[in-house]
């Protein structure tokens, strides 16, 4: 009887020992693993891309980022029609143009970094203002020249760009002059500042907006990013930048090239950019593609780029970033 017991039972034993062996091989496959969480870089292969996508540091306390799983969507989508479309066989610019086009429509928000809680990454893609379109764009067109699909790739993109040296480290590491913004990528090897070469003139006006304006600034209740954003702005007034005055922009349009970054100069005190977008040209005519406020959506210049700045009180000429 006993013996009888213990053969009913083999198959069974056999069955659960064949069941953990199973989920053993599947506990050691990588490629079962649990995925990365947001903001943890992407260690690549070697010798994968011969573009590689940038490393990015956030500091040890930085929170996880902050996104919607209809970025997720948006960012598949566009890549989807930049490998239909080949886009990777273009140059920088021409990536840029072509996938800044598809946004038109895309609703403007402004403030769309400004999030509770510490600094974090904010990525949005369903809403832009004029620095986060460039940046989106920028960043998205790196990854399809790369031939990189992984979205913790778009992550290091932005934080690299989007932050000083490309390290999350509070509210103050965030570039939040554009002038900065420029020369900070182009320290990177993400863009050329063309400006002075296109004949630019010396802007002698200091930097100080942010500290002179605090209460549009959540962040500056705290002392300690007041006085860390005083410091930079000391420094970068001390830094000579150039532009390009408004009755000049259309004698060097022809020297500008689609996709290149085009940052609209303040004439509000202590203010260096009023305005971001991107070169397009359009029937013989340099336009510019944007998320400007007036329109709330994503659009190309009802009118050429030199006539535009003409039109505007609070904006006096340019600054061009050239993509490389």
């Amino acid at each position: 009887m006993r013996y009888r017991v213990l053969y009913i039972f083999l198959p069974l034993i056999a069955l659960a020992l064949g069941v953990a062996w199973v989920f053993g091989q599947r506990a050691l496959d990588p490629e079962r693993r649990p995925v990365r969480v947001a903001g943890e870089a992407a260690a690549p292969a070697a010798g994968e891309g011969s573009r590689p996508a940038a490393e990015a540091t956030t500091s040890p306390a930085a929170p996880p980022a902050t996104e919607d799983p209809r970025d997720l969507e948006i960012f598949a989508e566009k890549l989807a029609y930049a490998r239909a479309e080949r886009l990777d066989t273009l140059p920088i610019g021409e990536i840029i143009v072509r996938l800044g086009v598809t946004f038109v429509g895309t609703p403007y928000k402004p403030g769309t970094l400004e999030v509770p809680g510490p600094e974090r990454l904010v990525i949005n893609l369903r809403e832009l203002d004029c620095v986060t379109f460039v940046e989106n764009v920028l960043a998205l067109s790196r990854l399809v020249r790369a031939g990189e699909t992984d979205f913790d790739a778009f992550r290091a993109e932005l934080t690299r760009m989007r932050y000083r040296d490309g390290v999350i480290d509070g509210y103050p590491s965030r570039l939040h002059y554009f002038s900065e913004w420029i020369a900070d990528n182009e320290r990177k090897g993400l863009v050329r500042d063309i400006t002075r070469e296109l004949g630019g003139v010396l802007d002698p006006e200091p930097i100080r907006f942010m500290s002179t304006h605090v209460e549009a600034y959540r962040q500056l209740s705290d002392p300690a990013n007041l006085e860390a954003i005083r410091r930079i702005e000391e420094e970068l007034s001390e830094r000579p930048r150039y532009y390009i005055p408004e009755d000049r922009i259309a004698e060097v349009a022809p020297l500008i090239r689609n996709g290149d970054i085009i940052a609209a100069t303040s004439t509000l005190e202590g203010l260096d950019i009023a305005h971001t977008g991107v070169a397009l040209w359009k029937d013989g005519e340099l336009y510019l593609l944007h998320a400007p406020l007036v329109g709330r959506a994503v659009e190309i210049s009802a009118v050429p780029l030199a006539e535009r700045i003409k039109g505007l009180e609070k904006q006096d000429g340019i600054m061009v970033a050239r993509p490389l």
